[in-house]
């Protein structure tokens, strides 16, 4: 079984993974891991905001995640810090919320074989943390960890498109953070996980 982290950047979707990795044994937590691509990417010089580069940056973001789906499969439960829907939701939004005049369905038959694999490694449950944009801005003004350049356009643009893909599937659970501190969100992972492992062995 594969579980997702999702959520906004900035709340807390990485400290609440390595949370659960120390206190729920039960599952495999897969990190996110894009090194290898952002590196090819660079490398190659390609533009996301080129449509011929687009397409090629997310056929190897697909890729890279098709791998990371396999590898999860590998574990009897597997909670990803972002999943294959991660990458699905930002191959089909991006062009949208930067206002690009680009074709969806177009974009879809381009990277349909590679859409279609990312299918299988898709999770049976999707837990999205959540948070108020006060809190997501104090959250990343406290983290001088990672670089936080796109923030403000991300809240303003992706963040809504984000919000609304996620909330039309069944299989998301939304969890306000707002008032939690790291480690009662930590918690709540793990309850979550916990709970979804009783609902696959009953099945």
């Amino acid at each position: 079984m594969i579980l997702s982290l999702q959520g906004c950047m900035a709340v807390g979707k990485t400290t609440a993974a390595r949370y659960l990795e120390q206190h729920c044994q039960q599952v495999q937590v897969c990190f996110e891991d894009n090194v290898a691509v952002l590196a090819e990417i660079k490398q190659r010089g390609l533009n996301k905001n080129s449509y011929a580069d687009y397409l090629e940056i997310q056929r190897l973001f697909l890729r890279n995640e098709l791998r990371r789906g396999q590898e999860a499969k590998k574990y009897p439960h597997a909670v990803m810090d972002f999943g294959a829907e991660e990458i699905e939701f930002y191959t089909l939004n991006y062009p949208k919320s930067r206002g690009l005049d680009w074709d969806i369905e177009a974009i879809r038959q381009a990277l349909a074989p590679e859409l279609a694999a990312v299918q299988a490694c898709m999770p049976e449950y999707i837990l999205f943390l959540d948070a108020s944009e006060a809190v997501l801005r104090a959250r990343k003004a406290g983290d001088a960890t990672r670089s936080r350049e796109f923030f403000a356009y991300y809240l303003n643009h992706l963040l809504p498109l984000k919000r609304e893909w996620f909330r039309e599937k069944k299989n998301v659970t939304f969890l306000l953070t707002d008032g939690l501190t790291a480690a009662e969100v930590g918690e709540c992972v793990v309850h979550y996980c916990k709970k979804a492992l009783l609902l696959q062995e009953g099945q």
